[in-house]
C-alpha cells in the first residue's frame, strides 16, 4: 500500500532535497574511501552528516526544508567532510592562508564552526517561523542566537566527553593545536556565524519560504 502524501507536499522540492542528498552521500563516499585523517577521527567527524541525512529521511514528507536550508545544510556537510577526510588542523587552504599571511595556526576549523553557527541559525529560524508560528519580531533574532549558542555548547561537552573517553586519540577530533582557548573561539565563531546569517540572510529566507507555499506543478 502506497504511503498518503500529505497535503501541501510539493514533489519538486522534495527532488531538489533529494539532489542535495545525493551529492552529500557520494561525496561522503568518496571521501571516506582512504581519509588521510584515522578511521576514528573520521568517523566522529562525519557523524553529523549520517545524522543529518537520517532525519532528513524520516521527516522529509511531513516537514519539507526550504530551498536555501537545504543548500546551506549541503555546504555545511562538505565542510564537515573535507575536515574529517583530513582532519581541521590539516586542511591544505588552511594550511595555504596559514603559510600566506604567517598564522601560528591553520584556521579551517574556525570556518567549521562559523558555519556551525551560521547554517543552524537559518533552521531554527525556519522552525520558529513555521512551526512555532512565532511573528517576525525582535524575540525571533534572541531566540535563534540562544538556541546556536546552546548547541555550539553541547558541541564542546561531546567533544570533552570523547577526550576524556579516548585520551590521545582524540588530539585530531578536538583540533585545539595547543591553543588554550579553542573553546571559546569555537563557541565565538558560532556566535559570529549566526549573528552574519541574522543580518545577512532573512529576507532571502523569507523569499526560500514562501515558495514552499506554491507547490509547483508537475
Amino acid at each position: 500500500m502506497n504511503s498518503v502524501t500529505p497535503a501541501g507536499f510539493n514533489p519538486s522540492q522534495d527532488r531538489f532535497a533529494a539532489g542535495c542528498v545525493g551529492l552529500v552521500v557520494l561525496l561522503e563516499i568518496a571521501l571516506g574511501i582512504s581519509p588521510k585523517a584515522d578511521r576514528m577521527t573520521w568517523a566522529m567527524e562525519n557523524a553529523p552528516v549520517w545524522i543529518g541525512i537520517v532525519v532528513w529521511f524520516f521527516t522529509r514528507k511531513r516537514f519539507q526544508l526550504s530551498r536555501l536550508c537545504l543548500g546551506l545544510f549541503t555546504l555545511h556537510a562538505i565542510i564537515l567532510m573535507v575536515g574529517g577526510y583530513y582532519t581541521y588542523a590539516k586542511v591544505p587552504p588552511g594550511d595555504w592562508l596559514k603559510d600566506w599571511l604567517g598564522l601560528a595556526r591553520n584556521h579551517y576549523d574556525r570556518l567549521g564552526h562559523f558555519a556551525q553557527g551560521f547554517v543552524p541559525a537559518i533552521f531554527v529560524r525556519e522552525l520558529l517561523i513555521r512551526v512555532a508560528a512565532l511573528p517576525r519580531s525582535r524575540w525571533i533574532p534572541v531566540l535563534v542566537v540562544s538556541v546556536c549558542l546552546a548547541f555550539s555548547a553541547c558541541y564542546e561537552f561531546i567533544e570533552w566527553w570523547t577526550a576524556l573517553l579516548t585520551g590521545d586519540a582524540a588530539t585530531d577530533f578536538l583540533g585545539t593545536q595547543g591553543d588554550p582557548w579553542d573553546t571559546q573561539w569555537d563557541m565565538f565563531m558560532a556566535l559570529v556565524g549566526a549573528l552574519a546569517a541574522l543580518l545577512a540572510m532573512p529576507r532571502w529566507h523569507d523569499i526560500s519560504m514562501k515558495a514552499l507555499e506554491k507547490p509547483r506543478r508537475v
